[in-house]
């Protein structure tokens, strides 16, 4: 019985998430059905972040340089929204909670960060 929970626990914690981030790019100004494209909605993170040079793409692939990648593009979504360095972590490593506080939330995009 418990097996069968955890496929579900999942799948509501993923529609939570994109739903989140699906609000959050329709504040920014981009299209939501962006969250759900793979890599798409990399390139779209990093031009709401103001990072939209195809070298922070590309770092994404590369091991290693990804962490520091994904860092900077959370860190500059947060600070689109006017949020800082912490919300940033939070929505990298609990996603399931920030991105529906950003996208749910009074948060208004403020422009690229960089």
């Amino acid at each position: 019985m418990a097996e069968a929970l955890v496929p579900l626990v999942a799948l509501g914690f993923t529609v939570v998430v994109l739903a989140g981030m699906w609000k959050a790019f329709t504040k920014a100004g981009e299209p939501g059905w962006a969250v759900i494209i793979p890599f798409y909605n990399y390139w779209v993170m990093l031009r709401i972040g103001g990072n939209d040079d195809i070298i922070w793409f590309i770092g994404m692939f590369v091991p290693l340089v990804n962490i520091y990648v994904a860092y900077r593009m959370f860190t500059d979504v947060a600070k689109s929204f006017g949020q800082g360095i912490g919300f940033g972590l939070g929505l990298w490593i609990l996603s399931f909670i920030f991105w529906p506080i950003l996208g749910f939330g009074n948060y208004q995009y403020r422009g690229s960060a960089a």
